[in-house]
């Protein structure tokens, strides 16, 4: 999010490219969202989410380096879910995001592309699941949060990797449907080959705004 917006906040909605038919191109963010909904339903710890306000899109990767990000999630309220932050006398909050459909989305699990689809295969998965991870228990717009400096992961790294690994384990247990997961298995390249292109949904970054004077 970007500091130092002023006025009253908008409400944006998502922007996407229009759905893409088979002929058009792997709709990425569809499946995307499939994948995500099954790690959802099927692994009891991920229960409280909604994935229905949670808004999935993709974004081109700065740099064409294997290095950097290769997803994240984006909470749009503030700390206990509150949708206002008081900071050095200014009360700040975050531009609200609503669905198509009007459904106000609560999170954005953004995936940059080419770089998270030239992961392998398995590291692309325990992404997902890494970033569903960092919703909150309570489901309230804010993230899981940790004791220590370093909420979002606790004090160690390893832990919270090691916890991300025990939940696929449990999700990849029953097998999921290949349909699910073929497309995983292929890098940016080999879909663009196979598909002729990868489409999918944009969503616009929700900014910080000042809400007073």
């Amino acid at each position: 999010m970007a500091a130092g917006a002023r006025g009253k906040p908008r409400a944006p909605r998502c922007a996407s490219n229009a759905p893409a038919s088979p002929a058009e191109g792997l709709d990425f963010t569809a499946q995307m969202r499939r994948l995500c909904d099954h790690m959802v339903a099927q692994t009891p710890p991920l229960a409280h989410i909604d994935i229905d306000r949670v808004a999935v899109g993709f974004t081109q990767a700065r740099k064409p380096t294997a290095h950097g990000l290769y997803a994240a999630l984006t909470p749009l309220r503030f700390a206990g879910g509150g949708r206002y932050w008081v900071h050095g006398g200014r009360t700040w909050g975050v531009q609200r995001l609503f669905a198509p459909d009007g459904r106000e989305m609560l999170y954005v699990l953004t995936f940059y592309l080419p770089r998270y689809l030239n992961l392998p295969f398995r590291e692309k998965l325990a992404t997902v699941m890494h970033e569903l991870w960092h919703i909150g228990p309570k489901f309230d717009g804010d993230l899981r949060r940790f004791n220590g400096r370093c909420f979002a992961h606790g004090g160690s790294q390893k832990q919270y990797d090691a916890r991300v690994a025990e939940l696929l384990e449990q999700w990849l247990r029953p097998w999921p449907p290949a349909v699910l997961t073929e497309v995983l298995r292929y890098n940016f390249h080999e879909l663009v080959a196979r598909y002729g292109r990868v489409v999918g949904h944009k969503v616009r970054p929700p900014k910080l705004v000042l809400v007073d004077g």
